[in-house]
């Protein structure tokens, strides 16, 4: 089973040294997931955690005490998966909310909740909240939002965020972005856009909606009840558009709220 620990100030001197221990537990993750959740199902198939690692340009441009929120925090983990990052924060000493929607979730949460019971989990706490409604949080404040890769599979990102922004102190957010339309005829990085996907133009995939310009998901984070901390963009940086698979750009932002 993965290492658990109690605080990230005691055990991590800095995010290199978290980054580390991740991959350790990452390593012990592997084998606690070596069997499938369930007859007939299946693991979320891409790597949850290799987020940690995308973050580590974002914790670069911030201050060295950002590093507290990692550690004996409330967190919310929206848009999980099985799991995995809500679990590694947890062993890190974080109580957790994990949110996800089981009609949308790739195995219906039967892969959270059984990858919490092979772990032993106590403070991980699995919400079933569905985005695209005028929804409540599960809890009234948050140290530390983890949004990733979920803002353009939702039919209203300003009200989301808006909501992040009035009960959580600090967000780490990815996303979809373009420079470009598809047939390259307009620009969309010079200005501060939204793209609104056809049903199955990008990935076959009627859950995905809206694709910001970078421009247009910055000014969407500062209307929305945020500062904008850090930037990172990774993938296409030069031709992305809205749904090519060969042309995915994505941008994550490190987020302080004004509300706090």
């Amino acid at each position: 089973m993965p290492e658990a620990t109690n605080s990230t100030e005691a055990r991590f001197k800095d995010y290199a040294e978290l980054l580390n221990h991740a991959a350790q537990w990452k390593s012990g993750l592997e084998k606690v997931k070596s069997a499938p959740p369930a007859p007939e199902r299946t693991w979320y198939a891409y790597d949850i955690l290799s987020n940690l690692w995308h973050i580590q340009n974002l914790m670069d441009q911030l201050p060295d005490e950002i590093l507290s929120l990692f550690g004996s925090g409330h967190v919310a983990d929206i848009g999980a998966a099985d799991g995995d990052l809500s679990y590694f924060l947890e062993s890190i000493g974080n109580s957790v909310d994990l949110i996800d929607w089981p009609d949308t979730n790739w195995n219906g949460l039967i892969g959270a909740r059984e990858l919490g019971s092979r772990l032993e989990s106590k403070t991980v706490s699995i919400h079933e909240v569905d985005l695209d409604t005028q929804f409540q949080l599960p809890s009234e404040r948050y140290d530390l939002v983890f949004f990733l890769g979920i803002l353009y599979h939702l039919k209203n990102p300003f009200y989301i965020l808006e909501t992040l922004a009035r009960h959580s102190r600090f967000c780490f957010l990815s996303t979809r972005i373009a420079r470009r339309t598809a047939d390259r005829r307009l620009k969309l990085e010079e200005a501060p856009l939204a793209y609104l996907l056809a049903p199955e133009e990008c990935n076959d995939d009627p859950t995905n909606y809206w694709i910001f310009s970078a421009p247009g998901l910055i000014r969407l984070a500062e209307r929305t009840g945020w500062n904008v901390r850090a930037t990172y963009r990774v993938g296409d940086t030069k031709k992305s558009d809205p749904s090519s698979a060969d042309h995915d750009e994505r941008m994550f932002l490190a987020l302080e709220s004004r509300y706090r």
